[in-house]
C-alpha cells in the first residue's frame, strides 16, 4: 500500500494535471516519468479525468493519483480508475472517513490552524497547503508550522518554478504541487520532459 510520506518524499514537485483529452495521457505520463517526476496528480476537473487516470496508470514507473477529490463518490470513482493516492482541496469528515476506510494514501487540503487540528483528530499529519499563495504564502506556512511541528506539507496553488525552491527551503515542506510543468493544450512531450527534469533538480534555496 502506498504511503503518503514516502510519496511526498519521492519527488520535489507533484505535477498538478488538468487534461482534456485522454489520448494525451500516456505521452504526458511517459514524458514526466522520463524527466524524473513519477508522482502524478490528475485533477478531476475535466470529463476525461477518470479515463486519463486509467491511461496513465498503464505507464511503467508512474504513480498516479487523483486531485480535486471532493467527496466519497469521487474517491471511489478515482480508485476504480486506478488512482493510488488522492488529493483534496479541503478537509471534510465524510471524505476523510472514506479515505481512511478505503486505506488509500490521502493528502487533504488545509488553509488554517483549525483545518490542521481537524486533520490531527483523524490521525493525519500530512497536508496540502492550499491555495498556498492566496492563503498567505510562505509567511503563513511558517506561522502555521510553529504550533504544528509534527506536520508535513505539500504547498500547492500559485507556486512557480521560480518560487518552488523558496517553499522547499521550509523544513516541514516535503514537496510542492505545480501546474507549470504541463501547460494546457496539446502536449509538447519534449518540453514536458525538459520541464520535469528541471523540476526534479529543484532544491531548497
Amino acid at each position: 500500500m502506498l504511503n503518503i510520506d514516502a510519496l511526498m518524499r519521492s519527488v520535489t514537485v507533484i505535477p498538478v494535471l488538468v487534461i482534456e483529452d485522454a489520448a494525451h495521457a500516456q505521452p504526458i505520463a511517459e514524458a514526466l516519468v522520463a524527466g524524473g517526476l513519477t508522482a502524478l496528480e490528475v485533477t478531476l476537473r475535466t470529463p476525461a479525468a477518470l479515463d486519463v487516470i486509467r491511461e496513465m496508470a498503464k505507464v511503467e514507473g508512474a504513480v498516479v493519483g487523483a486531485g480535486t477529490v471532493l467527496n466519497p463518490r469521487d474517491l471511489d470513482a478515482a480508485m476504480e480508475a486506478g488512482a493510488t493516492f488522492i488529493v483534496s482541496p479541503g478537509l471534510t469528515a465524510p471524505l476523510t472517513e472514506a479515505a481512511l476506510d478505503r486505506g488509500i494514501a490521502y493528502l487533504p487540503g488545509i488553509a488554517n490552524s483549525a483545518d490542521i487540528m481537524r486533520g490531527l483528530d483523524f490521525g493525519l499529519d500530512h497536508f496540502k497547503f492550499f491555495p498556498a499563495e492566496a492563503a498567505g504564502g510562505i509567511k503563513a506556512l511558517k506561522a502555521l508550522s510553529g504550533p504544528f511541528g509534527q506536520v508535513s506539507f505539500c504547498p500547492t496553488g500559485g507556486i512557480t518554478e521560480a518560487t518552488a525552491g523558496d517553499w522547499l527551503a521550509l523544513k516541514p515542506v516535503l514537496c510542492v504541487g505545480g501546474s507549470w510543468v504541463v501547460p494546457s493544450g496539446s502536449p509538447d512531450t519534449a518540453a514536458i520532459r525538459r520541464a520535469a527534469e528541471a523540476a526534479s533538480r529543484l532544491r531548497p534555496v
